[in-house]
């Protein structure tokens, strides 16, 4: 069984920065593509970065392009958003989520990743 946990979460200052990980188990990760995404209160999964299988590839929401940073290591089997300059709109549940199917590309559509961790919440003060 898949399972997906998110670290890292909590609450910062405006302009301060934040790095989230998501540790995975139960098969293996280095060639399955995963992304971040974020639920702020009262508004949908909203899309903020993915990465390839082979981490050659990164998308990025562009409201996120330029402060936040995705990357994994395949040996400690660990998914990272490094987020920096962090702004009170960035305040949300952050979840990392996998692809089902060895070698895929990134992708930006919640649809495409049927497996998800918890969560971890996020909060930027102004």
């Amino acid at each position: 069984q898949v399972q997906l946990v998110e670290s890292g979460g909590g609450l910062v200052q405006a302009g301060e920065s934040l790095r989230l990980s998501c540790t995975t188990s139960g098969r293996p990760f280095s060639t399955y593509a995963m992304g971040w995404f974020r639920q702020a209160p009262g508004k949908g999964r909203e899309f903020v970065a993915s990465i390839s299988w082979m981490g050659t590839s990164k998308l990025y929401a562009d409201s996120v392009k330029g402060r936040f940073t995705i990357d994994k290591n395949d040996v400690k089997k660990t998914l990272y958003l490094q987020m920096d300059n962090l702004q009170p709109e960035d305040t949300a549940v952050y979840f990392c989520a996998s692809r089902d199917q060895e070698y895929l590309v990134a992708t930006m559509e919640p649809r495409d990743f049927p497996f998800w961790g918890q969560g971890t919440q996020v909060t930027v003060s102004s």
